[in-house]
């Protein structure tokens, strides 16, 4: 039985981190009625459906991002990887404030908890050389 390389656990990271995101974003835009109960999140009012929407299509695309690389792993992982954990940090950073801060309850823990655990597995990852040809 051959070893798991960290090119295969980055890859196996990139379908569920891109699956959830993906599935997660595109419900946020098409049926956020149905996703914020789900994630305990109140429902916005106003043009709060607007720039959540919003946010839903900002996430969807990170996470087709990560499915992009398992089109063509060696060229693609590294990039995809290392690009994600800045709008990870980002967005991770934010929420985790804005969280603390009492700005977005408590129910929104979940997005920078995921979030910074991501960028920790992923640099993790990119430091023991996923990506590279192994």
């Amino acid at each position: 039985m051959t070893p798991l390389t960290s090119t295969s656990w980055a890859c196996r990271l990139s379908l569920v981190a891109g699956a959830l995101d993906t599935c997660t974003g595109l419900g946020l835009v098409f049926f956020p009625g149905l996703v914020l109960p789900l994630m305990r999140v109140p429902l916005p009012t106003g043009d709060g459906w607007v720039f959540l929407r919003f946010v839903g299509a900002f996430v969807a695309a990170v996470g087709m991002t990560y499915l992009w690389a398992l089109c063509a792993p060696r060229e693609r992982l590294r990039v995809v990887l290392g690009a994600t954990v800045i709008f990870r940090l980002a967005a991770g950073g934010y929420s985790l404030a804005a969280v603390v801060g009492g700005q977005l309850g408590l129910a929104w823990a979940s997005v920078p908890a995921t979030d910074l655990a991501l960028v920790i597995a992923q640099l993790w990852l990119l430091s023991k050389g996923a990506g590279r040809h192994e």
